[in-house]
């Protein structure tokens, strides 16, 4: 019989032919020729026969109506603004890394779809779609015409899906638990001197009762091992389950023949013993994870704060502490971190960080504006109407649109070999019986079973995640916020660091500034503190908070621009802030080299600021500690300070000035073109395009708490001097990574040899393998604990 090329099911007598290959069904060949038409025949080649047979009873017709109805369709969008909506969606059938493949590539089957990303572990997908183009319902409909159907009632509450999970997991260990006790009081005389002297009538109704109780350990105990294989099979993949499985199979088999044959009592009590052991292991895993999961939404978020305003003042308070209605204010350039409504400025809401879409959206007072936005003109207020979780600014963090890295090349190690492993292990257990069975075929299926059990790729599968997620949870308790584990990865291979100079090298907050040029008045210093509170920038920030505290007038058409200054109408009067070039048109050869922000209104020139920085506390700590990297510096301002760097940097060649962002884009890239892995330290306002290019790219964050969200990482300005520690934490990470790799092998060597000999009970092979990965959690944590305090880091 042919079977299906979309989705592997036997065909039967008359397939349905289409392209001169054989499916099952007229759904499957309607996908096969969607995928076609669209040259995405590639998703065959990942995996074969990867996709999901459709019922024909269960076509779409008008089954999601209901979503055209705008009060059913905008609770389940988590973004609808100018023409572009997001939508996350729960679908169950995700399974494989071609579904990943297609599901992340649906804007090529409709030119409406913007982009999709894939949760694989929660069997999501976040979709951003121009609603002008493609409903909601016509988006769901598309899913479903591909077989791939969203669960529409599936509700995200993480906390309530793991707590049935548990349960269900405690109800199986529950009923092993309960077998193997009473199977085990069956089998007591079994394992008694004199014991084969029991009556035979007796014997064997103590086997027929341990059947009954061994059903509803097969049929119930392990239906996930079973449900885990047949799956894989359909798919033509071998899993950890598979072998599992037929271990378990061949001692259920095994003992009811000789318990209804009359030749011997069988192993029950075994098959029930290494459930119950396994279904624990299990539990422990699965519990495990989820504290992990746990650790990584709620405790290692970046830090982000938000300025509220009380009665007119202006404060600095953490997210998590911000109130539905409270009043906050958003500068330029700023992240809008909670669903709010707009109460006094112009807004121009760039999405970009939510849907990909750079284009601002204009906002007026009254106008209702989604989280996640940048403000991209003058400081906005708004009022907090929906408190919303980090967990979504960091998961919008964790999505990468804005760049590509490459994919975790350990993980990638990993997986493979986990892959091969099973096959080899399945024929270690073959050739086993095999020997076995020609000296005693009880005794053959007893090694089989033993081997099956005992040799378990879940501890080596198992090494990354909690080595690299403990890291992660330490560095968040030390200030240095990551974007996920795979930046453990990259900083362990950098070897070149490039800094910015001003917010990053030099205090954004204290500088000394005096004024050189014509006196200016009250009125005048009200007009240049209007203008600049404005700015995220540091030497903005530091005029507003130097110049005299007097009340705000309202900046209209203000614009920044990166690397030269900012511009906007005060009171009616043009106000421009920022370079020499900038303002007044031109640059003199003999500037001072004293860093400087000069002034205009009205197109007249009233002179500049001279800002004198003042360098971070363990900079020559920092750049010492990176004595084994490549050196830069780039920088957007005048070479004023070049002498004090050179001391600190050791030479003028690592020196680069008056680099705009593009420069500093070139840069970086040219560095990567030499094949150099780079950190990009800056501050993330004229650096963000070479903060997303380099390999690593990490923000300072000062009280003000800014987010780029162009960086993989932030490090709370407090902790600056300790960085390189982190990154030499980093290194050694990696250690117990490789140390977790031994232990898994050695565990895996020691088992199969006393299983191959029969020296290895299943049981005692059921209670090694969940020990096993026990045993690496708890060598990565344990070691990762000692590492930190090594290196002085709150574990």
């Amino acid at each position: 019989m042919a079977e299906c090329v979309h989705c592997g099911q036997d065909c039967g007598k008359n397939p349905v032919i289409f392209d001169e290959k054989p499916f099952c069904c007229n759904g499957c060949s309607l996908v096969y020729q969607i995928l076609s038409e669209k040259k995405l025949n590639q998703y065959y080649e990942m995996m074969p026969t990867p996709g999901i047979r459709l019922d024909q009873e269960n076509s779409a017709g008008t089954r999601y109506a209901y979503l055209d109805q705008e009060e059913i369709g905008s609770k389940l969008l988590d973004f609808s603004d100018g023409g572009i909506s997001r939508v996350k969606l729960f679908i169950p059938a995700i399974h494989c890394s071609s579904c990943i493949w297609l599901l992340e590539n649906l804007h090529t089957l409709h030119p409406g779809i913007m982009h999709s990303h894939v949760n694989f572990v929660r069997k999501e997908v976040s979709i951003t779609f121009r609603n002008g183009e493609i409903s909601l319902r016509q988006l769901v409909e598309l899913l479903h015409t591909i077989h791939y159907i969203p669960d529409i009632s599936y509700k995200s509450d993480v906390k309530d899906t793991h707590q049935k999970a548990n349960r269900r997991m405690i109800m199986k260990i529950g009923v092993a638990g309960f077998a193997f006790g009473n199977i085990m009081l069956l089998s007591f005389p079994d394992y008694l001197p004199g014991g084969e002297a029991i009556d035979l009538l007796m014997s064997s109704t103590f086997g027929y009762v341990s059947f009954l109780l061994a059903l509803p350990v097969i049929t119930y105990c392990s239906s996930d091992f079973f449900l885990s294989a047949f799956k894989s099979l359909r798919k033509k993949i071998i899993n950890i389950d598979l072998p599992l499985s037929i271990g378990i199979l061949a001692l259920f088999l095994e003992s009811s023949y000789e318990i209804f044959s009359g030749s011997g009592t069988g192993y029950m009590d075994s098959l029930a013993g290494l459930l119950f052991f396994m279904l624990i292991g299990r539990w422990y895993q699965n519990r495990t994870y989820q504290s992990l999961s746990f650790d990584r939404d709620y405790r290692s978020y970046f830090p982000i704060a938000v300025t509220m305003l009380r009665d007119g003042i202006e404060e600095f308070v953490q997210l998590q502490d911000v109130k539905t209605g409270d009043v906050i204010l958003v500068r330029n350039g700023e992240l809008i971190p909670v669903d709010s409504l707009m109460l006094e400025g112009e807004g121009s809401i760039d999405y970009s960080f939510v849907t990909g879409e750079s284009i601002p959206v204009g906002k007026k007072s009254g106008d209702f504006v989604f989280a996640g936005g940048k403000q991209t003109g003058a400081a906005i207020k708004l009022q907090v109407v929906k408190e919303v979780a980090q967990s979504y600014l960091t998961q919008l963090w964790n999505e990468d649109r804005l760049g590509e890295h490459s994919d975790r090349d350990m993980q990638t190690v990993v997986n493979k070999v986990s892959h091969y492993f099973t096959i080899v292990i399945l024929i270690i257990a073959t050739s086993a019986f095999l020997y076995w069975s020609f000296i005693d075929l009880g005794k053959a299926v007893y090694v089989f079973a033993s081997i099956l059990i005992v040799a378990c790729p879940c501890a080596l599968a198992l090494t990354i995640p909690f080595t690299f997620g403990n890291v992660m949870r330490i560095f968040g308790r030390n200030g240095f916020y990551i974007k996920n584990t795979g930046v453990i990865e990259h900083l362990t291979k950098a070897d070149t660091v490039v800094f910015d100079k001003t917010g990053t090298l030099t205090h954004a907050r204290t500088m000394n500034v005096t004024w050189e040029g014509e006196e200016l008045s009250e009125y005048e210093t009200r007009l240049i503190r209007s203008i600049a509170r404005n700015s995220t920038h540091p030497l903005s920030v530091i005029l507003s908070e130097w110049l005299p505290v007097s009340s705000l007038l309202t900046v209209e058409n203000y614009r920044e621009i990166a690397g030269m200054g900012i511009v906007g109408h005060v009171d009616n009067q043009l106000v421009m802030l920022g370079s020499r070039k900038f303002v007044a048109g031109n640059q003199l050869s003999d500037e001072s080299r004293i860093s400087s922000v000069y002034i205009s209104i009205d197109n007249k020139l009233k002179g500049y600021f001279r800002l004198e920085n003042s360098y971070r506390d363990g900079l020559e700590a920092v750049i010492s500690g990176f004595s084994e990297f490549q050196q830069h510096l780039v920088s957007g301002d005048n070479d004023a300070e070049r002498e004090n760097l050179i001391k600190v940097f050791r030479s003028g060649d690592a020196l680069h000035f008056n680099q705009s962002p593009v420069e500093k884009l070139e840069f970086v890239k040219s560095l990567k073109n030499q094949g150099r892995n780079v950190i990009m330290i800056g501050d993330g306002l004229n650096d963000a395009g070479a903060l997303l290019k380099a390999d690593i790219g990490i923000t300072i964050a000062d009280d003000i708490y800014h987010f780029s969200p162009a960086c993989d990482a932030i490090l709370k300005s407090s902790e600056f001097g300790r960085l390189h520690d982190f990154i030499d934490f980093s290194r050694l990470s990696l250690r117990v990574v490789y140390a977790g790799y031994s232990i898994s092998f050695l565990y895996n060597i020691v088992g199969l040899t006393f299983a191959v000999q029969g020296l290895l009970s299943p049981v005692v092979a059921a209670i090694l393998m969940p020990l096993s990965s026990i045993s690496v959690v708890a060598f990565a944590s344990l070691s990762v604990s000692l590492l930190a305090k090594g290196k002085r880091l709150t574990a």
